[in-house]
């Protein structure tokens, strides 16, 4: 008779530990609880029921007991709440149509995932109209009190993963909605310069973004902010944030790690060695700052229940710890990110580096070609590939992904250069924008020009630096910079003598391509006082455009171009 694994929870970490484990082992006898009436369902497309995108509830189920049974021998016992764990004896309190009984295990499993916060400081936040998104069910009762209330306007209070999503599914729905959170920008797994571009988005698309603004009491038909400003809602969504649910762990004297996870080892094993923990609520390793921390993403819990299935059969895992790959729309846009963040990388204590670059996604004379806003740092001196956000209509993921394979072997600006990528015209350049940011930072890296960050253009402005536009005299009468001098790239070398040389002047064009040019030329003109903008004139008019809307600030532009 092989062991008896009892495994809590389902979804992505559970089932896939179940599974992993019938293929290794055909004699073991694998039961798994589910508190819910699902056991296997996609989560992350939750949001999309909301819009029907997903037509059906029924089509975000991914395998039910039935099949489980049928096709892999395991046993699913959905509405059985697990209510404790006596390690002593070995076994788990389970509750069932209210009554209780004890069930016995070689070995146990824990993915009982993260609970969505709902913070007690908001008054009305137990309000029949106050939802979170979680489940299949949440999402069901969401979508019929929205029916059931003929609701119009929706507050959504977040502005992470779910809430974004939500948001957009909404809008798609029809209805009017609010977006609030609390920090100055929404998705923090991006830096304040890149989420400018998602900012505008959302307000393109007709979306009331609310930011530096918490949420103090919601009502049946309105919610009261921090600052006392009131917005129409009819209902609310919390997609405020998760906590791991570890109070089963917690109660059978398991060690809890310091972000409040399950403290787990490689193998992912908790502190008592016949216990395994997966998914949401345990803490990992982020490999680059080698900090604890939580990943609440379907990839990580997906191969910790296959690393700890095969380690209960003899396998032995090796982990490296996570770096944090992401994916997301927002309307017509996808951003994605892997890694850190500048601003996580200086935290953390790296000594760092960043590009900004935007070059386009496929060959320009292809009809859909588009721009890709592209972030890339880098450890310094090494040269060493940190993290990465790309902000477009198409393929940024794929860019992201050649970058979360870099890093993920310690790779570096050269060996991002050197990587030989698939060209057509079609679906990209020949020089492609991971090529393209590698080379720039190879260029900040060994001291052959500097630059500043976008985020440095108000102050150059107001404080009267001297700017230099190199764009053509058509783009610089569409819109330019307040003060900005015109010397277009074609005239540049016939105008040396308009460019002082006992200041610091400022060089930027569409994208960085011709100002960089320009500096070169420069330079060997005997010019060692000229400066790159970052980001350039397009990264500069959507970093200044959504932060004028929200903060009704004076401009620096005389007309914001985004083309």
């Amino acid at each position: 008779m092989g062991k008896r694994v009892l495994i809590v929870g389902g979804v992505t970490g559970g089932a896939s530990a179940a599974a992993r484990l019938r293929r290794l082992d055909e004699s073991a006898e694998i039961i798994i609880f589910e508190r819910g009436p699902h056991v296997s369902y996609s989560n992350c497309a939750l949001p999309y029921y909301l819009s029907r995108t997903v037509p059906d509830s029924g089509n975000l189920l991914m395998v039910t007991p039935e099949r489980f049974k049928k096709q892999y021998n395991i046993e699913v016992r959905t509405k059985n709440e697990v209510l404790s764990i006596n390690r002593m004896a070995k076994t788990i309190r389970v509750k069932h149509d209210g009554t209780e009984n004890e069930e016995a295990y070689d070995v146990l499993i824990l993915s009982p995932g993260a609970e969505p916060i709902r913070p007690q400081s908001i008054e009305g936040v137990h309000r029949e109209n106050v939802f979170t998104v979680r489940s299949v069910a949440d999402v069901e009762m969401l979508d019929t009190w929205f029916s059931a209330h003929d609701v119009k306007d929706v507050a959504v209070v977040g502005g992470g993963f779910i809430g974004c999503e939500v948001v957009e599914n909404l809008r798609e729905s029809g209805r009017k909605v609010a977006l609030i959170e609390a920090m100055p920008q929404i998705m923090s797994p991006f830096d304040f310069d890149m989420v400018q571009i998602l900012h505008k988005e959302m307000m393109d698309q007709g979306v009331t973004l609310i930011l530096k603004n918490g949420v103090k009491r919601i009502d049946e038909h309105e919610v009261e902010l921090a600052s006392g400003k009131k917005v129409k809602a009819d209902a609310v969504v919390l997609a405020i944030g998760v906590r791991p649910e570890t109070d089963l762990a917690k109660a059978a004297g398991l060690e809890i790690g310091e972000t409040g996870g399950i403290r787990v080892n490689h193998n992912y094993q908790t502190s008592d060695s016949a216990i395994y923990a997966v998914g949401d609520a345990i803490e990992v390793l982020q490999r680059l700052t080698r900090k604890w921390t939580r990943l609440a993403l379907a990839w990580p819990a997906q191969m910790q229940g296959r690393a700890a299935a095969d380690h209960i059969c003899g396998r032995s895992h090796r982990t490296k710890g996570v770096i944090g790959s992401s994916v997301l729309r927002v309307f017509d846009l996808y951003a994605a990110c892997t890694g850190l963040t500048e601003r996580a990388a200086k935290d953390a204590g790296i000594p760092c580096e960043s590009v900004y670059v935007i070059p386009a996604d496929k060959v320009g004379v292809m009809p859909n070609s588009a721009p890709i806003h592209l972030k890339l740092i880098f450890e310094t001196p090494t040269g060493r590939i940190l993290g990465a956000q790309a902000i477009g209509k198409d393929a940024v993921d794929r860019r992201i992904d050649v970058i979360a394979t870099l890093i993920s072997m310690d790779g570096t600006l050269e060996d991002l250069k050197e990587t030989e990528l698939c060209y057509a015209p079609v679906v990209g350049t020949a020089k492609d924008a991971v090529h393209m940011a590698a080379l720039v930072g190879l260029n900040l890296l060994d001291g052959r020009f500097r630059q500043v960050p976008v985020s440095a253009v108000r102050n150059l402005v107001e404080s009267g630096a001297y700017i230099v536009d190199v764009r053509e005299k058509g783009e610089y009468a569409a819109s330019h910079l307040k003060n900005a001098v015109n010397i277009p790239l074609s005239e540049l070398r016939m105008r040396l003598n308009e460019i002082p040389k006992d200041c610091p002047v400022y060089l930027h064009c569409r994208s960085s391509q011709r100002s960089y040019n320009a500096i070169m030329a420069l330079y060997q003109h005997g010019f060692d006082n000229v400066i790159n903008i970052a980001g350039s004139y397009l990264g500069i008019c959507l970093y200044e455009y959504a932060q004028d809307v929200l903060e009704n600030r004076e401009k620096i532009v005389t007309a914001y171009n985004f083309n």
